[in-house]
């Protein structure tokens, strides 16, 4: 009676088979193999370093969770055995239909009892590749079961058993979101499909069946299916129980792992930009496809090794600083010739409390780090040299929003130094006066020329500017100084790997750019040869500072207001380096200085660069003059500085820098006279507060021999000078050698009129 009934349903079912065949035209040749696999598309994306290592995987597909296309020889067998007995005991046997399953379905339907579905791999298979096939929550529909019934006919005819299994452990769902045996493995157990075990295999089988299933049903499933892998062998179904109630819970295969995160975010997004803009140019434009069964993989110009001890260098170092209230910081790595990004770490990762803020490209405000774009241009200009004395004292510099008065870091004064010394030790004050020859805006424009792409003026930001004020990135700004690197000459960095052309290959190796300099090579070049000068530095550094390498580096650091920010940048013959230390939230530090904060870093990242590559000083460009410079007393008598060699365009050179007769700290060589402080108009509000001898004002002058009156009357001899000021309006004047007033300035006096006038008297 049975064997009737198994051939008289599958006789009705060959028979439907054939009249829906008939009644409907001829269903479209099967899919390929090939074009299955090619078109898989994993959820993430790999990006790579320069050489093709894996750097970080990305997530760019959140609506599905696949790995890679597996090949069925990295499957483990105990897997494949698993699948198929769970799935489709007879697979290696039927032509796509298992008429045998599909009589005891039909049975069991017929006598209301439960048996294993009818539905083989093969079935399965072209429902996962056929959306018209795939199964609604209700199920499927009658027309859609023949049709899958005729679809793996198909297929079985035109695939081998193999490819049939692979393609569908690569298309199968499992739990939640994931599809495919790589996501299922990596995320489940946390290894490869080819190093998953028997227990780990049952499990994998049993979700297939029941994806979204209790842990203890999973667990269940999962033990009938090591039975039926080993049928001689007594299992024990406890420990897959707990075993699967563990594993379901896993999330090993995090949706963005790797070295280079913010990077990666930043490459991607570059990526799909200008892919949006290339279709919106040519939208019938062909679009890049990747290797068949490949997860999606972009290129950069990342180094990875360098990547990871970049990253490795700033986590040790920021775990030093643990105790000073520092967690986060950011380095970037720049090859000079090329503008190639060669490492980019955006956060100190777990030690941050805002690990996806990004520091290479977030603003802030980069402290003495601009002083030596200031400095060139004031080179530039001719309104400095290397060896021009500048006063490096206290300074009152009038501004449209009140007196600004500069302090040096530690709150000392050096007196009259060089120019070169004022750099390499970073003094505020010679910086402050420095931009009051170049001006404000004038130093905003050079800025932005040099790619710091300000937002406000530079007469907002005013004397600020030149202890840097404004905000930048870490990026721009170590791009800033390869400016400097390559002679003054500007360039984009780039972040993509891109083939350049033979004879653009061969420029770059040569550091050839025919690109107009922003910042004259020459005095592009003398800052070069100020920042690595360890003996200009050492009035603020001392001898044995960590800034000094062993091969020929140039470096500058900088601090922000309240101690936000710690930066240290600078170049080498072939890399230029920036490090930024400092918290996301803006909090600020505690007792970091240039050289304790991001300046370490620096260094040990200098050090990793040249290990086995030297690194030698530039050669000085046409139009620059070598000469040997010689210092003349201070008020102690000894010379200021000590004679030596020094550069200087050519028409700047002069053999003796010295005081004048006032030791006031001016070159023997001044403009003519004037005042530089106050600014006319000033207005004084004197506070009653503080007591009035404390509320002196400064008076500054250029010139020899010069004298100041107030109101027409004599008040003091010399550049500068200190005024008790009284309530009223003044008439400040400057008398040469002669007697002649060269300059006058007007300001007024308001408040605290008592104290002011019995103090005068």
């Amino acid at each position: 009676m049975h064997r009737l009934h198994l051939f008289a349903s599958r006789s009705c079912l060959a028979a439907t088979l054939t009249a829906i065949a008939c009644a409907q035209p001829a269903l479209a040749g099967a899919v390929s193999f090939d074009e299955v696999r090619r078109e898989f598309r994993s959820s993430d994306t790999a990006v790579l370093d320069r050489n093709g290592e894996l750097l970080q995987r990305v997530r760019t597909d959140a609506s599905v969770r696949r790995g890679q296309w597996m090949a069925l020889a990295d499957v483990s067998p105990a897997l494949r055995m698993a699948m198929v007995l769970s799935e489709d005991r007879r697979f290696y046997e039927h032509s796509g239909i298992d008429w045998r399953a599909v009589s005891s379905a039909a049975w069991g339907n017929l006598w209301n009892t439960r048996t294993r579905g009818a539905s083989t791999i093969t079935m399965q298979l072209s429902g996962l590749l056929d959306e018209d096939l795939r199964r609604a929550n209700s199920g499927r529909s009658f027309t859609q079961k023949i049709g899958q019934t005729m679809a793996a006919t198909q297929l079985e005819r035109s695939w081998r058993k193999d490819q049939i299994l692979e393609a569908y452990l690569n298309t199968v769902p499992f739990r939640g979101e994931i599809v495919g045996i790589d996501a299922l493995s990596r995320t489940l157990f946390g290894k490869a499909p080819s190093g998953l075990d028997a227990r780990e295999a049952s499990v994998a089988a049993a979700l297939v069946r029941a994806p979204n299933a209790k842990p203890a049903l999973v667990a269940q499933r999962a033990c009938e299916v090591m039975r039926a892998m080993e049928p001689g062998r007594k299992i024990d179904c406890d420990a897959p129980d707990m075993f699967t109630s563990a594993a379901v819970q896993r999330r090993a295969f995090d949706a963005n792992e790797g070295i280079a995160p913010h990077a990666a975010r930043r490459v991607l997004r570059e990526l799909r930009e200008a892919g949006e803009a290339a279709a919106a140019a040519a939208p019938s434009a062909p679009s890049s496809r990747q290797p068949a069964g490949r997860e999606a993989a972009v290129r950069t110009t990342l180094h990875a090794p360098l990547q990871r001890f970049a990253l490795a260098a700033l986590q040790r170092h920021l775990k030093e600083l643990r105790g000073r209230h520092v967690e986060d910081g950011a380095l970037v790595v720049l090859d000079n010739a090329s503008g190639e990004v060669l490492a980019w770490v955006g956060s100190s990762g777990p030690l941050s409390q805002a690990a996806e803020v990004d520091a290479v490209t977030a603003l802030r405000q980069p402290g003495s780090t601009l002083k030596p774009l200031l400095y060139a241009q004031a080179i530039a200009e001719r309104r400095l040299t290397a060896a021009s004395l500048i006063d490096d004292s206290s300074a009152q510099i009038s501004t449209a929003s009140g007196l600004y008065i500069p302090q040096n870091y530690d709150h000392q004064f050096k007196g009259p130094v060089s120019a070169r010394t004022a750099l390499a030790a970073s003094l505020n004050v010679p910086a402050v006066r420095t931009l009051v020859m170049v001006s404000p805006e004038s130093f905003a424009r050079q800025l932005r020329a040099a790619g710091l792409p300000l937002r406000e003026s530079g007469d907002y930001y005013g004397y600020s500017l030149a202890l840097g004020s404004a905000e930048v990135s870490l990026l721009s700004l170590a791009n800033a100084y390869r400016t400097l690197a390559n002679g003054g000459r500007y360039g984009q960095p780039t972040l993509t790997a891109r083939a350049p052309a033979p004879a653009a290959a061969a420029k770059a190796r040569a550091g050839d750019n025919s690109a107009a300099p922003v910042i004259d090579p020459r005095a592009a070049y003398i800052v070069g040869d100020i920042l690595s000068d360890a003996n200009a530095r050492t009035r603020t550094f001392g001898l044995d500072s960590i800034l000094s390498t062993r091969f020929w580096t140039a470096v500058k650091t900088g601090t922000s207001k309240d101690m936000r920010d710690n930066w240290a940048v600078g170049w080498s013959q072939r890399y230029t380096v920036g490090v930024w230390v400092g918290n996301a939230s803006g909090a600020s530090m505690w007792d970091v200085s240039g050289t304790s904060g991001a300046a370490p870093v620096w260094a040990e990242v200098m050090r990793f660069l040249h290990a086995r590559e030297p690194s030698r000083a530039p050669r000085p460009p046409a139009g620059l003059v070598e000469a040997h410079v010689t210092f003349g007393p201070g008020l102690d008598g000894n010379p200021l500085e000590a004679a030596r060699s020094e550069w200087f365009l050519q028409g700047t050179e002069q053999p003796l820098f010295a005081l004048d007769n006032a030791g006031t700290g001016t070159p023997a060589s001044a403009a003519a006279a004037r005042i530089t402080a106050p600014a006319d108009g000033t207005i004084i509000a004197l506070d009653p507060d503080i007591p009035p001898l404390h509320q002196r004002v400064r008076f500054e002058s250029e010139g020899r021999g010069v004298q100041w009156r107030i109101d027409g009357k004599h008040f003091a001899r010399g550049n500068s000078a200190q005024w008790l000021p009284w309530p009223g309006r003044h008439v400040i004047e400057l008398v040469d050698a002669t007697g002649k007033v060269v300059d006058q300035r007007k300001l007024e006096v308001r408040g605290a009129g008592v104290l002011a006038k019995s103090a005068r008297r």
